[in-house]
């Protein structure tokens, strides 16, 4: 199952996480778009997932991940098919927001997550390392040849292309996936276990509850709300970069074809990092290890305003990617405090309110550009949110210390 899903992961990552921001100049300069008209695409679509994250995540509890992948995987296709057809602003917002957003996000994002937290109690952690670090790894393998053939043949048949993709690659992995280990008569971590040890897996993974919590409980909780905090942060930074990376080093004085492959290595480092951040979290007190790649990341970003030529990109590239490497230590966290039964809906829930840091940086980063010529105020703007998160994560406690007395 993680290896269906994160193949899923790898296909979804290089074609449209990470390919985002090789179609952004492109689609900016044929549609005569600024930066802030093309940003504002990708921060509607992060609203539009806001929205329907709590939608979503009752539906995986409900009826499992496979319907909701088999959705995505189709739409996904057919709308970056379509998107190579597209001829004004309306028609891309229509194209990118109707069919492509709408239904990547829950095939792509929550449904994978929601596999690694089902099959896995003792061994959730590496099940969503894994998973997570998917995505860079489609960076690396896939954007590359998807920047090429953009810039050979166009976006337009880059468009297309990604989408056959899409469809060829990624209904026949949907179709592998199964809802639960129970629905094939299995035990979570594989493992041929009887009820009483598995409620000891689940203690020794620190969820030792007697039953998992609803979403009502899980929102009375600090605990959630924290979460909430640290998670916009997060995504508010690394999608603002996401999205203007390219932009950003062009900025900098590199080419386009250039901060392409920069972007490669950076999904790349994204990959590499995420193992022994995985690692780590076993071994430390996770909250303490979110701040500190919180503050990595700033410090990164200090190196790329100030820092001049070629090494502080490198050193922003590889010191940032501590940012992505950390998410699946926030889910493994989540789930060991609330459990497996509602995790996709508590998942869904705070998508809800996290991602409108999402959708709120890359349009302010896109507008801040058009005025100023420059993403100093952005990126100091990023530093300093950083910096706050990382304070706040660092007061915190691991919550399975306060449950377990």
């Amino acid at each position: 199952m993680v290896g269906l899903v994160s193949a899923l992961r790898v296909l979804g990552g290089g074609l449209h996480n990470y390919g985002f921001t090789v179609f952004f100049l492109p689609i900016s300069t044929d549609l005569g778009l600024n930066r802030a008209e093309t940003s504002l695409a990708f921060s509607l679509a992060r609203a539009q997932g806001a929205i329907e994250g709590p939608f979503v995540g009752y539906l995986i509890d409900r009826f499992g991940p496979k319907p909701m992948i088999l959705t995505a995987v189709l739409l996904t296709g057919l709308g970056y098919v379509c998107l190579g057809w597209v001829n004004s602003y309306t028609t891309f917002l229509i194209v990118y927001l109707g069919i492509i957003s709408l239904s990547f996000t829950p095939g792509f994002v929550h449904a994978p997550m929601a596999v690694g937290n089902t099959w896995f109690i003792r061994y959730r952690a590496r099940a969503m390392t894994v998973i997570s670090s998917a995505v860079p790894i489609g960076g690396t393998l896939l954007t590359p040849l998807l920047a090429l053939a953009v810039q050979k043949w166009g976006w337009r048949w880059g468009a297309i292309l990604g989408g056959l993709a899409f469809l060829i690659v990624g209904i026949p992995l949907g179709l592998g996936v199964r809802s639960s280990p129970e629905s094939m008569g299995l035990l979570p971590d594989g493992a041929a276990e009887t009820k009483n040890d598995e409620a000891a897996s689940e203690r020794a993974s620190g969820a030792a509850i007697k039953e998992d919590p609803t979403l009502r409980q899980a929102m009375k909780t600090w605990i959630f709300w924290l979460f909430v905090v640290g998670m916009t942060v997060r995504v508010g930074a690394y999608s603002t970069i996401s999205v203007h990376f390219v932009p950003i080093m062009v900025w900098k004085g590199m080419s386009q074809e250039s901060a392409a492959l920069l972007l490669a290595s950076f999904a790349l480092f994204n990959w590499a990092a995420h193992y022994p951040i995985g690692w780590f979290a076993d071994a430390m007190n996770r909250p303490k290890l979110l701040a500190l790649c919180m503050l990595v990341a700033a410090v990164s970003m200090l190196l790329l305003v100030l820092g001049e030529g070629t090494w502080p990109l490198w050193a922003f590239t590889i010191g940032f990617t501590a940012i992505d490497a950390s998410f699946p230590i926030v889910w493994a966290t989540i789930g060991d405090f609330f459990g497996r039964k509602y995790f996709a809906t508590i998942r869904g829930t705070m998508s809800f309110f996290y991602t409108w840091g999402s959708v709120l940086g890359p349009v302010m980063a896109g507008a801040a550009y058009d005025r100023s010529q420059s993403y100093v105020a952005t990126l100091y703007g990023l530093v300093a949110i950083l910096l706050l998160g990382a304070a706040l994560t660092a007061m915190t406690i691991r919550p399975w210390k306060q449950l377990n007395g």
